[in-house]
């Protein structure tokens, strides 16, 4: 395939119904190229049990939401790409498709993630914007999330060296709309991204997504005033669970905002007063590696169509509500673990499968 024409396909996999980041992974370890696995996309979720096969993403629907894209002076940074990030291509479910607005550089780093409350205090606001000012002076990108509150701050302190903003909705979808004019200096100063289609309006379930990707393009997650229920402390725990080093601000055991970070430290994240504190912590230390082997075909994998009902009937068999490990689940059968690979995609495609950390699964009712 040429090389758009590879594009393409990459970008309409990614907005398949029923092919989140994972998926994108599994499909493109089990297939040679994006342009075979939307061929099969259809025929494997029907052989997993789904009543109405998966359909791909049309082709129209990929291009013009490129030539949209770059009518707005963006571009598509896919998964694959030579200039894809390379913290974020560690970490185990990367969004195979960003869009950015403004200087797609800035997403190489390095970087550290900022997240606080909204709702933050006047001295909270403050210590963000001389923490990102500090940061950034030093060389680093500051990344947030462009809500009201800490992450404004830390984006108006990092303006003049380099933010990056992650919106949970469309990458033309400015939120909060108080934020708009901050948006319009970020793209035209930094960088704005998302992995979600234009014109996509943020909702709850976007955010941890969003934060994610927060965290899996920084080094590290410096956290200001956040209560135990705040999502700062989702982004925390995925920094963490993607090997970033997590930064807390620690505050008075009188105020709310001050629970979430003590609570980290608690847990033995970096005390953090000063910029000093966090380039002290990250000096040194490498990017995390490039694109993931798991995109290149995968060596003497079954196709959906080579493996017969008997092997689907095991498997399904030894699938429960308890979640197992695929590796259990390979001995459980005493199949090859290529054939259980394949229809595990399958089960997964129709919506059959859950996947859960620790490369756990479980049947799905």
């Amino acid at each position: 395939m040429t090389g758009d024409a590879d594009r393409i396909a990459r970008l309409r996999l990614a907005r398949s119904e029923g092919v989140g980041p994972r998926t994108w992974l599994r499909l493109m370890a089990h297939f040679r190229t994006a342009a075979e696995a939307l061929e099969g996309l259809p025929g494997m979720s029907a052989r997993g049990g789904r009543r109405r096969p998966l359909k791909p993403c049309p082709e129209r629907d990929a291009e013009t939401e490129l030539a949209a894209l770059e009518a707005l002076g963006g571009r598509m940074v896919l998964l694959g790409d030579a200039d894809y990030p390379e913290a974020l291509a560690a970490i185990p479910d990367p969004p195979p498709a960003l869009s950015v607005l403004g200087d797609a550089g800035r997403l190489a780093g390095p970087a550290v993630g900022m997240v606080g409350m909204r709702n933050g205090s006047a001295a909270g606001r403050k210590f963000a914007r001389k923490l990102a000012a500090d940061l950034g002076a030093a060389g680093a990108v500051v990344v947030s999330g462009m809500a009201r509150g800490i992450d404004t701050a830390a984006h108006e302190g990092s303006l003049a060296t380099g933010s990056v903003a992650v919106l949970a909705g469309g990458v033309d979808m400015p939120y909060p709309r108080e934020n708009e004019g901050l948006y319009r200096r970020l793209v035209e100063e930094g960088a704005v991204v998302s992995d979600r289609r234009l014109g996509t309006v943020a909702t709850a379930r976007h955010f941890p997504p969003r934060n994610r990707i927060v965290s899996g393009l920084s080094l590290g997650v410096a956290v200001i005033e956040a209560n135990l229920r705040s999502g700062s402390l989702i982004t925390a725990r995925l920094a963490n669970e993607q090997g970033r080093i997590v930064f807390a601000v620690p505050g008075s055991p009188l105020d709310p905002r001050a629970a979430g970070p003590n609570d980290l430290l608690r847990q033995g994240a970096v005390l953090t007063e000063n910029a000093d504190d966090v380039l002290a912590a990250i000096e040194g230390m490498a990017r995390p590696a490039g694109p993931r082997p798991a995109i290149a075909p995968e060596p003497d994998t079954p196709s959906s169509d080579e493996v017969d009902d008997s092997t689907r009937g095991i498997v399904v068999s030894r699938l429960g509500h308890a979640p197992l490990t695929v590796d259990e689940l390979v001995r459980e059968c005493q199949l090859s673990a290529a054939s259980v690979q394949t229809v595990l995609l399958e089960l997964e495609l129709a919506g059959r499968v859950s996947r859960q950390p620790g490369n756990r699964v479980s049947l799905i009712t």
